[in-house]
């Protein structure tokens, strides 16, 4: 077996199969590979977009060298794939002069199987969950979470257990959890109280934890990044930007490119940002006063990224330090806003997702980014996870959000010569 597992606080290494999820420092693990006989070339990988094995076809283990390195036999027995990833790299003009950059691409991680960017991550702690022989798992979730461990544990006949916060649950997300049957506890609290009581169940209990606390999530998120790259036939863009929540996507996708640079299958790193809501804004903080993460109350619309406290944020700076990156914040007007536009261009896509396109926009108008910068947003979410704040937004029923891109039904009399005049109007 060639990793380990390593803490990113004081750098203490363990078996890479030990079932933890933290240093006895508290400090949050890595999953370090060792790649010095690695031999694939970017064409080895290529070449499995047209094979036939399940591995090859899902846009996570066609990578599995680089993610977990257990051989195909070893594999073939334990991986749970429901051919994640393989999701499109949209060329999203119209969104990109809406925000003064013409050369925008949006990677689009809603089109997963459960309908969020989850999947990569969850198909490799699932996978390795049940090569330790666990029979139940556990998480705490907004939604995304929930829906993508419910459905992974179903298909391979373990028990799921979901934690869920009180108060505003989209019933897109949640309603996955119920319908793959995973057993569902809404608490008293917020996510991060939900976080709190799942890492302490199982660690009291024989039930694997499958947050991105868990290394091993992170590993298949990294999927992103590697699949981004092949998109672009292995030409780093000059920017890739994703919203920010738990942070372990962008930690994720982070990681991969680094290994893939050091490897030598890129030639270069691209840039990174981060886009926090102002509601839900730890990250920005920290990054903004060069401090420590402090916790907070968090309070969004985009609920998927409505986290106060999240738990790789040591992780999460590391890597944008490393790709010279930037961390910035936008209100739920902006990201209100910014998801009118990438779903009238046809593309759609859950709130949090679209705060990657309102953090561009801020980002090109403060000249961080350049106008006529390449740049990767990553859509993290399906347009029909939260449909409420989608009706509600054009139909004038959102509390507190400035409206101004609406696209209401029109009520009309049931009459040929009405609705024609109407189409005329």
């Amino acid at each position: 077996m060639k990793f380990v597992l390593s803490c990113v606080r004081c750098s203490k290494t363990y078996p890479g199969l030990d079932r933890r999820y933290r240093c006895d420092c508290n400090g949050t693990l890595d999953v370090l590979h060792d790649f010095n006989e690695l031999s694939l070339s970017t064409a080895d990988f290529d070449a499995r977009r047209n094979s036939n094995n399940p591995l090859d076809r899902s846009g996570v283990w066609r990578f599995r060298e680089l993610i977990f390195p257990m051989g195909d036999e070893v594999l073939e027995e334990c991986v749970v794939t429901r051919g994640e990833g393989n999701t499109h790299l949209y060329e999203a003009r119209s969104v990109g002069h809406s925000v003064g950059l013409p050369n925008l691409w949006l990677k689009h991680e809603g089109e997963n199987p459960t309908g969020s960017f989850k999947d990569r991550g969850m198909t490799a702690g699932i996978s390795v969950a049940r090569h330790l022989g666990m029979k139940q798992v556990a998480c705490a979730s907004t939604g995304n979470t929930s829906a993508s461990m419910a459905s992974y544990a179903a298909r391979c006949g373990m028990g799921a257990v979901v934690f869920i916060p009180e108060g505003k649950i989209a019933y897109g997300k949640l309603s996955q959890a119920l319908a793959y049957g995973a057993k569902t506890i809404q608490i008293a609290g917020d996510f991060d109280d939900a976080m709190a009581l799942v890492q302490t169940l199982c660690e009291e209990e024989d039930i694997y934890l499958l947050n991105s606390v868990n290394p091993f999530r992170i590993e298949g998120q990294k999927a992103i990044g590697y699949e981004i790259m092949q998109d672009l036939e292995w030409k780093a863009p000059d920017w890739i930007i994703l919203p920010g929540g738990n942070l372990g996507n962008n930690t994720a996708i982070a990681k991969g490119l680094l290994e893939l640079h050091a490897i030598g299958l890129i030639d270069r790193l691209p840039r990174m940002a981060v886009v926090q809501a102002a509601g839900a804004n730890p990250l920005y903080t920290a990054w903004t006063d060069q401090r420590d993460v402090s916790p907070m109350r968090a309070d969004t619309i985009a609920t998927a990224i409505k986290i106060g406290a999240p738990v790789s944020w040591r992780k999460s700076m590391r890597g944008l330090t490393a790709l010279k990156g930037v961390v910035t914040q936008v209100t739920d007007d902006q990201i209100m806003d910014a998801k009118a536009r990438v779903d009238a261009a046809g593309i759609g896509a859950e709130p949090a997702s679209c705060a990657t396109v309102a953090g561009l926009q801020r980002l090109v108008s403060e000249g961080v980014i350049e106008s006529d910068a390449h740049v990767v947003g990553v859509l993290t979410g399906n347009l029909l996870k939260d449909p409420d704040v989608v009706v509600g937004y054009h139909t004038g029923s959102l509390d507190g959000i400035q409206i101004q891109r609406a696209n209401a039904p029109v009520v009309a009399p049931a009459d040929v010569d009405a609705i024609r005049a109407l189409l005329r109007s």
